[in-house]
């Protein structure tokens, strides 16, 4: 994974915002415009399944594909409406407005931890096990399983944000295994939450599950797998990012430790300056026009979202990093219909370390970078930190509630 794909991102932007690559046998979309418009349209198919089944089956893998992992990420309307209608129900205010505040606590237990030992490391005392903990809770996974738990979304996201047909063999085979263990996990707390209502999300799932006619068995597993991977990770990388850039823009760091009316709009920017997630993809579903390039019904387009959000056609100054940057419309959640569903708790998980400790933010400094996870190709972007200092006589409790 490149340290900084921008340059590249800005170069492709300008030869062709929709670029032919022979070796990816793909379409490279890299404007704003036709990103935003790819997502949006429906001459664009998610229904991304049968092609993994055809990358694994040609490199002699095919027996790990199993029809129970598809979920509503490879799916189109009327499918994936039905089941985003069923789940966007299912994430009730009443949910949201309580997780928002069990984040915040979370992070708390975390950062005092660390106590006064005036350096940690973000990335793995922080990020990483935030957002599990925030899921596990919401689906009512226990305690003593969250170890567990992580492994399995961390082996699972190698799988699901990797190049299928460059992840080695041992990769694949782990990350497959790691869905089925998980899968088989939710199936016997499914079984609990059949027998024992609950006010959680899981509970939710299963009663709408037990309807019938409008969530089937396996939707229900792939939905749950869903949930965890795709909030587990995007939401490390939230962190990551942002507080890399605010380490790099002191100038940004101190207006949001003056201000914390700026917190909203500085998690936005962090979204759009280095977006957690990097690109999606589609398939087209007839001849059709992008950005005045011909592309044909099967083709296969990579919408670079991270592009996108620094193209100067929709954002000024697009690599200035800017924490009270106005009429911030990133791409950082998707568009459409696939518009991402936990967006307000991604972005509670963003702001929701910032609200304790905003005057101490000056006092961080980083000690040592981490090296980028190397993948020759990733959806997914992390700049992680191994440590950041900060002064354990000033500030007992490190300052990092930043994030």
């Amino acid at each position: 994974m490149l340290s900084d794909p921008y340059p590249i991102y800005e170069r492709l932007r300008a030869a062709h915002p929709v670029f032919y690559a022979e070796e990816l046998r793909a379409w490279l979309v890299t404007s704003y415009d036709a990103v935003n418009t790819a997502l949006r349209s429906p001459q664009f198919s998610s229904e991304r399944y049968p092609r993994m089944k055809q990358v694994l089956a040609k490199r002699g893998f095919g027996e790990l594909v199993d029809d129970r992992m598809r979920s509503m990420l490879h799916m189109d309307a009327p499918d994936h409406t039905r089941l985003r209608s069923l789940v966007n129900k299912a994430f009730t205010p009443r949910i949201v407005e309580a997780m928002e505040g069990r984040i915040q606590q979370l992070a708390d237990q975390l950062l005092d931890a660390v106590g006064s030992r005036g350096e940690m490391d973000v990335i793995e005392q922080l990020a990483y096990p935030l957002p599990v903990m925030v899921i596990a809770e919401m689906l009512g996974v226990p305690v003593e399983d969250r170890a567990r738990f992580r492994k399995w979304s961390d082996e699972t996201a190698a799988v699901a944000s990797g190049n299928l047909a460059a992840l080695p063999e041992e990769e694949l085979r782990r990350g497959f295994a790691a869905r089925k263990e998980l899968t088989d996990y939710f199936r016997g707390k499914v079984a609990e939450q059949r027998d024992k209502r609950n006010d959680n999300l899981l509970s939710a799932l299963v009663q709408a599950e037990e309807e019938g006619g409008r969530l089937t068995e396996n939707e229900l597993y792939s939905t749950l797998v869903l949930l965890l991977v795709a909030g587990n990770e995007t939401t490390t990388n939230l962190i990551g990012n942002g507080l890399h850039a605010l380490l790099r823009h002191p100038d940004q760091l101190r207006r949001v430790a003056d201000d914390r009316t700026l917190i909203p709009s500085a998690v936005e920017e962090m979204l759009r300056y280095d977006s957690p997630v990097q690109l999606t993809t589609r398939a087209a579903n007839t001849d059709l026009d992008l950005s005045r390039t011909r592309i044909k019904q099967g083709d296969f387009v990579y919408l670079f979202i991270g592009a996108a959000n620094r193209d100067p056609a929709q954002f000024d100054h697009p690599d200035r990093f800017d924490v009270s940057r106005p009429d911030n419309k990133h791409l950082a959640f998707g568009a459409g219909h696939h518009f991402c569903l936990g967006r307000s708790a991604r972005a509670a998980g963003g702001s929701g370390c910032n609200t304790n400790a905003p005057a101490a933010l000056p006092s961080v400094t980083a000690l040592r970078r981490r090296s980028a996870i190397p993948q020759q190709f990733q959806l997914a972007r992390t700049q992680g930190f191994a440590h950041k200092a900060v002064d354990p006589v000033q500030h007992p409790t490190p300052s990092l509630r930043v994030f």
